[in-house]
């Protein structure tokens, strides 16, 4: 929740210009839903893609306030984030809500980008991967493997995000390997060819180190993508 008019239109100008000077990198924005039709006439025909923050399973109706799949696709959407930290725990969604949302997501011809991930206290409990494996779990159920086919996974250990705290590389790659096996135990073709995110205060000191990493494929990146010549570097961290 960042932004306004002259901030969008200065932000994305300048990340758009970035990024026609090297396409071998997918970029991607997810601006407040009062942006999107800004984003998508600032953005069109640009090599940068963009997506809404979240949106409500049902196709329409009675929901004040929120924002349908249809409504992102009209906006020109390509993406829409499911299941992010804040949502989960702020906002009290469930694993079964972001489930609903995933499936909504794909329905409607967008790519969901599922976030995943411990707070500290279930990092300090050791139960990291139980908490990552429920969390896909009930998306598998709901949408099957075939759907990871055209999704992307996000993992965003809660405890690393706006707090300045980062996984280690090692740490970061040891759940992206888990998650990539566990989905590999589905179907091993899927699996090596999803695209798997680092999320938790990813800047571009850190950026370089954690993407040289063999399952962690890019970043989710927060307070970093607020600033464009951050955004772009980390950006030119991925291609190094």
């Amino acid at each position: 929740m960042h932004g306004s008019t002259a901030m969008v239109r200065e932000l994305l100008g300048a990340i758009v210009q970035g990024a026609a000077q090297r396409d071998d990198v997918d970029m991607a924005v997810f601006p407040p839903a009062p942006y999107l039709g800004l984003v998508q006439e600032l953005a069109q025909g640009s090599t940068v893609a963009w997506g809404g923050q979240t949106l409500n399973p049902q196709p329409k109706g009675a929901h004040t306030g929120e924002v349908s799949a249809s409504m992102l696709v009209d906006f020109g959407c390509k993406y829409v984030l499911v299941g992010h930290s804040e949502r989960r725990s702020i906002y009290g969604e469930s694993d079964a809500d972001v489930a609903a949302r995933f499936v909504a997501a794909q329905s409607a011809g967008l790519i969901p980008v599922l976030c995943v991930g411990e707070t500290l206290e279930e990092r300090e409990s050791g139960t990291t991967e139980a908490v990552v494996a429920r969390q896909i779990d009930a998306v598998l159920e709901s949408a099957g493997i075939e759907a990871f086919a055209n999704a992307v996974i996000a993992y965003e250990p809660v405890w690393a995000i706006g707090t300045g705290k980062t996984a280690t590389p090692e740490e970061a790659q040891a759940v992206h390997a888990f998650i990539r096996d566990k989905l590999a135990a589905q179907d091993d073709t899927i699996s090596g060819q999803l695209r798997i995110l680092y999320g938790g205060s990813v800047n571009r000191s850190n950026a370089a180190d954690l993407f040289a990493r063999k399952d962690i494929d890019g970043g989710l990146i927060g307070g970093a993508s607020l600033e464009a010549e951050s955004f772009l570097a980390i950006r030119d961290a991925v291609s190094e």
